[in-house]
């Protein structure tokens, strides 16, 4: 039992910490690419930057993607190629995805087999050993720098009590830092984070002038005042808890190195000597037999041959504006960006609700009857509140309503939907279906998606419809956005409209649309609808929307017909009144993909 849920834990956290490497790891990365541009710099904004890098490991972007998660998010959600866009970020952003259920395991399985299934529990087992031996050595340090400071004596006068609380008060310190003379051959340093104390070799003392004590306790001042000591021990932690991340041993030496020359350069400005700081910091050296302590900012760190030349030839260089719009632009993009990815990755989530096809309800009657319309006369296309009602529709219209009700509501071409024999094009019917009372509220809280597949069943049921979708490239037309911008008005929710349908309290009935020869008229509508339409006004290829424009719009167009002899010809053509009307215009694009439905089976009605 306890072994089933340790596996259980173990393949549930893989996943995640999969990704919080990943990320961790490029954000790393990213900020050694920073460092091309910002060598030049004060060794300060160096420092900050790798600290951030540490401390990136122990804080999970999915914090901050959940709380992209909250945000608010629009009620209706458009799918298609948005939900294309959703699912690249989420992958890019989370690429590690849940480690599937493992088979259970037969008996005479292999070795192989055996050790797979338990490998998450070994690789566990193997961390949390590391993370142990990692935090024993330091905590044998720690002992051995405690031991010293425990047989350390606290003195409150002498040249280095005096020379400290001097440059306490020049630095207007709001605390003083206790100072401890050691018998022992080490090196200064700073020990504790959240009361620090000066521990002082005190035979070092006899080897140096006033002028080299200043400078080097100048130096350990500034560790208290940066908080080195707190920085040193975040990254302690990152080191113990992925201690098989090489970067991270890395970075450790990268952030010695810009934290003892960030001090080097304070030092070097306070005082203007650098000669003199640098004969301290070789005078301490030679007195030094011990390496500098884990637990201590002494010193001594880093490279000192390469920090005295850095100090001789010392240049402080402030950050440019455009070194500063640099940091400031990363700092936001980290911010935002895990964010947005969980912000897009709630909205992919959510159209995918709304466009999920489960629960809907089926239609409890239907009737179907032949009537007889003009060519000219409009077809009509309602949902309402318990069914659909269809007027004067050809029968391939209530197949394309059921199978593309995003992009091809109204394309009668074989473009997307081909097999449809000729009377599914001719003959006109009034199609009503209702659902059962009970369902109605079901009903209701449908998207037009889903109130538009729930017609399959109808059709399969009353028209013994068969099909089967291929994927094939066809010429099309492109409704794109022309030189000059869109022409286009937002829908305004419960807008009159008054060349549209209205509802029978006088505001527009956006279910509703007119479409004739010549004029397409639509309320609340997407242009991919409208693409949709100009595929069934005479043009030799489908239109496929390519606006990226996403908005839904109240539209208008009016142009003069080819085939109809009673067309206006003050008119302008359909091409010139997209440009003139919309702002849009037909691009023709010799091959695109489509999605097509081929029709296999399709018997005409029976009224009732």
């Amino acid at each position: 039992m306890m072994t089933g849920q340790l596996l259980s834990l173990a393949r549930g956290l893989a996943p995640a910490v999969g990704n919080h490497l990943w990320q961790s790891t490029v954000f790393a990365g990213l900020v050694g690419l920073m460092m091309l541009f910002l060598r030049k710099c004060m060794a300060s904004v160096r420092y900050g930057l790798w600290l951030a890098a540490s401390v990136k490991f122990l804080i999970p972007f999915s914090l901050l993607i959940g709380l992209g998660g909250l945000l608010p998010k629009p009620q209706h959600v458009a799918v298609g190629r948005q939900i294309a866009m959703y699912s690249a970020l989420d992958a890019a952003g989370q690429p590690f995805s849940e480690i599937a259920q493992p088979p259970v395991m037969e008996h005479g399985a292999s070795l192989i087999e055996r050790f797979a299934v338990v490998l998450p529990v070994v690789l566990a087992a193997v961390w949390l050993c590391g993370v142990v031996t990692v935090l024993l050595v330091w905590y044998v340090r720690w002992q051995r720098v405690a031991a010293t400071l425990r047989r350390a004596v606290p003195v409150k006068e002498g040249r280095e009590v005096e020379i400290l609380r001097r440059l306490e008060i020049l630095a207007n310190a709001r605390t003083r830092t206790p100072l401890l003379l050691s018998q022992e051959l080490m090196e200064p340093g700073i020990f504790g984070i959240v009361r620090p104390v000066l521990l002082w070799p005190e035979r070092l003392s006899e080897r140096l002038k006033d002028e080299h004590i200043e400078a080097i306790v100048a130096h350990e001042r500034m560790h208290v005042q940066r908080r080195d000591n707190l920085a040193a021990a975040l990254h302690m932690a990152v080191e113990a808890a992925f201690w098989f991340h090489p970067i991270v041993w890395w970075m450790e030496a990268r952030m010695v190195e810009e934290r003892e020359r960030a001090c080097d350069e304070a030092v070097v400005q306070l005082s203007g000597r650098p000669e003199t700081y640098a004969e301290s910091l070789l005078k301490v050296c030679r007195f030094c037999v011990e390496s500098p302590l884990t637990c201590v900012s002494g010193i001594t760190g880093a490279d000192l041959s390469r920090r005295v030349r850095s100090i001789m030839t010392l240049r402080l260089d402030t950050l440019s504006l455009s070194r500063k719009l640099l940091l400031g632009i990363a700092g936001f993009a980290a911010l935002a960006v895990p964010i947005v990815i969980g912000s897009l990755h709630a909205v992919r989530l959510l159209a995918q609700t709304q466009d999920a096809p489960a629960e809907i309800p089926p239609f409890a009657v239907a009737t179907i009857k032949p009537v007889a319309f003009a060519d000219s006369d409009p077809m009509s296309t309602q949902f309402s509140d318990d069914g659909v009602s269809f007027r004067g529709v050809v029968i391939a219209l209530i197949v394309q309503t059921a199978f593309l009700p995003q992009e091809a509501l109204y394309d009668s071409k074989n473009d997307r939907i081909v097999g449809l024999p000729s009377w599914t094009k001719s003959g006109r019917y009034d199609v009503e279906a209702k659902v059962d009372y009970e369902d109605v509220p079901k009903w209701k809280a449908l998207s037009l998606t889903q109130k538009s597949s729930a017609l399959q069943p109808l059709l399969a049921t009353r028209f013994h419809l068969q099909f089967h979708h291929e994927t094939r490239e066809r010429p099309t037309y492109s409704l794109v956005v022309a030189k000059n911008g869109p022409k286009l008005h937002q829908a305004q929710p419960g807008g009159t409209y008054p060349d549209g349908i209205k509802g029978p309290d006088g505001t527009a009935d956006k279910s509703e649309s007119t479409v004739t020869p010549g004029k397409i008229v639509l309320q609340e509508s997407s242009l991919s609808v409208l693409a949709s339409l100009l595929s069934s006004q005479g043009l030799s290829h489908a239109v496929v929307d390519k606006t990226g424009l996403t908005g839904v719009y109240a539209i208008k167009l009016q142009w003069s017909p080819d085939n109809v002899g009673s067309s206006d010809a003050s008119l302008p053509s359909l091409f010139t009144a997209l440009q003139e009307q919309l702002g849009l215009k037909l691009e023709y694009n010799n091959k695109n993909p489509i999605d097509t439905i081929v029709i296999d089976h399709i018997d005409k009605p029976s009224e009732n």
